[in-house]
């Protein structure tokens, strides 16, 4: 099904197109070309608010023609007897405040992500206890996974990593900060950190943690809800 319209490509809401046209964009041909384009796209990214990497793509192989267009889900009668809550506005969580160089870097590093090929230790293919196992480096005298010959899969190698400059901090930009009480918010940046709450921590301590985290403007990154 072609798309004729921004409306028709999924997950692409009102606030988005206001942001395409911002740069530039306003009509389906220039967004296409923008997607197919690697320096356009990392633009569009940073641009359009709760869109990564994956719907991006998604648009893409929509666009080109490789998957179904947005179909409007089956109205379903009222059930007199069953009361429905309505949808709760959703809320833009906050994101950290980066310079333009750091934002271009974690676009760049999320289509890197995108396109690194799955790493399997060597004949991983062969024997069960491989085939979730982790990777490990072809070490034998005769592997021909360590000379790099054909059909034997990608070497973890340094060319497959993303740019120094943001490596360790989370998508959103921030640089996450674990933390297993109250006391550990205190010297929190949130302009620039977010916490990650400890997995030994227990739900009452939690609770007092994100409470404490609300007052002071902190991003929790692992909130209960």
């Amino acid at each position: 099904m072609t798309v004729n319209d921004f409306k028709d490509l999924q997950g692409l809401k009102d606030n988005n197109i206001e942001e395409l046209n911002s740069i530039g964009i306003t009509t389906v041909e220039e967004l296409k070309a923008a997607i197919n384009d690697d320096e356009q796209i990392k633009t569009v990214i940073k641009t359009l608010s709760g869109v990564g990497p994956k719907t991006v793509a998604a648009w893409k192989d929509q666009l080109n023609g490789e998957a179904p267009a947005k179909k409007d889900a089956p109205k379903k009668e009222a059930d007199e007897a069953v009361v429905v809550e309505a949808e709760a506005e959703y809320v833009v969580k906050k994101k950290a405040e980066i310079d333009p160089e750091t934002a271009d870097a974690l676009a760049k590093r999320a289509i890197i992500s995108g396109r690194r090929p799955a790493f399997k230790r060597q004949e991983w293919f062969r024997y069960a206890k491989f085939k979730d196992s982790t990777w490990r480096k072809p070490k034998g005298i005769h592997s021909k996974m360590k000379r790099r010959l054909k059909r034997r899969g990608p070497i973890v190698d340094i060319g497959f990593r993303g740019p120094a400059s943001v490596r360790g901090l989370h998508p959103t930009g921030f640089e996450e900060v674990l933390v297993y009480n109250v006391e550990g918010l205190e010297n929190i940046d949130p302009k620039k950190q977010a916490v990650r709450i400890g997995g030994t921590v227990g739900t009452k301590k939690r609770m007092a943690i994100e409470d404490r985290a609300d007052e002071l403007g902190i991003r929790v990154l692992n909130r209960m809800v």
